[in-house]
């Protein structure tokens, strides 16, 4: 196992001063695989420090969490970069499916020591791995957190028009001559109106940090292939297929203003959920983890402490 030191490479005045002490970055490899991944560790453990094990969204990495890894010092959190996206290779075989990203988490698991007392985290798209992951796998993680979770099909209501249009975004990158494909998909025009869509809050300085976060780290994918594959993935499932075999207590995350998943199908998922609970942050959308982490934090907080080891 290869350690080394980490440090943000974003404005600092979004990290604590703490962030980059907590902080060690590995790589493993896993089934032919490089895997990259990061520990935060407490500042000081305590009786309610916990192990949170992070599943990132569709074209992000690690660094999309930190600011919410920021707000809790005194748990120890792991982040991978799922395979295929950010530092971590592609799967050197099998597809990028939900399937496949949930046997990784048995896999990644076992590979660092993890065990049943993990709380499991998953953000967007992560939502739905961790979700299906959880429902295949009863009893190896408890309980379970979905930030700003897909909460319905994709490809159905009022977004689904936009969705469809976002799947021949994709297979047309894939089939392009390889530079022209990679061009699209790394367009920084195409990133920055994503970027402006999902941004909610009215500050200046917070969007230019959430653009430079979205430039920074959105391109950082293994293939075009693995990308389609995993953006197929994401648009092909959800949470509340599964959200009857999620025994375990629940805690749902959502953004008054998500227009990625609405609010009205987390209400809805809400009452799926044998043991769910779900918490609203206002004037938020699809970017709890960039816009809002210190109540997303609370919320965490609030919720393990509220259910413990």
């Amino acid at each position: 196992m290869k350690t080394t030191a980490h440090q943000p490479s974003d404005a600092p005045s979004y990290f604590s001063a703490g962030l980059a002490a907590r902080t060690q970055a590995a790589e493993i490899e896993l089934n032919g695989s490089t895997v990259a991944y990061w520990t935060y560790e407490p500042v000081q453990a305590t009786a309610e420090t916990r192990t949170i094990l992070v599943i990132h969204g569709f074209r992000g990495d690690h660094h999309g969490l930190l600011r919410v890894a920021d707000q809790l010092p005194e748990m120890r959190i792991v982040m991978p970069d799922l395979p295929g996206f950010g530092s971590s290779a592609a799967f050197a075989a099998g597809e990028h499916s939900v399937a496949q990203y949930g046997t990784f988490i048995s896999a990644f698991m076992a590979a660092v020591g993890l065990g049943a007392d993990t709380v499991l985290l998953g953000h967007s798209f992560g939502s739905i791995v961790a979700a299906h992951f959880v429902a295949d796998h009863p009893g190896e993680v408890t309980p379970l957190i979905l930030i700003n979770p897909i909460a319905a099909p994709a490809l159905a209501g009022p977004k689904g028009i936009m969705t469809k249009l976002a799947v021949l975004y994709y297979r047309l990158a894939a089939r392009l001559p390889h530079a022209l494909g990679l061009a699209l998909l790394r367009s920084p025009l195409i990133i920055r109106v994503m970027s402006e869509a999902m941004a909610k809050t009215g500050s200046k300085d917070l969007r230019r940090f959430i653009h430079g976060q979205h430039h920074s780290y959105f391109s950082a994918f293994a293939n075009r292939e693995s990308l389609l594959e995993s953006f197929t993935a994401s648009v092909s499932g959800h949470v509340a297929e599964v959200a009857g075999k999620l025994t375990l207590p629940v805690l749902l995350v959502a953004g008054e203003k998500d227009e990625i998943a609405t609010l009205p199908d987390q209400h809805h998922l809400a009452t799926l959920l044998p043991d769910g609970v779900l918490k609203v942050i206002p004037g938020v959308g699809h970017l709890i983890h960039y816009e809002t982490p210190g109540p997303a934090a609370g919320f965490i907080r609030s919720f393990l402490k509220d259910h413990p080891a």
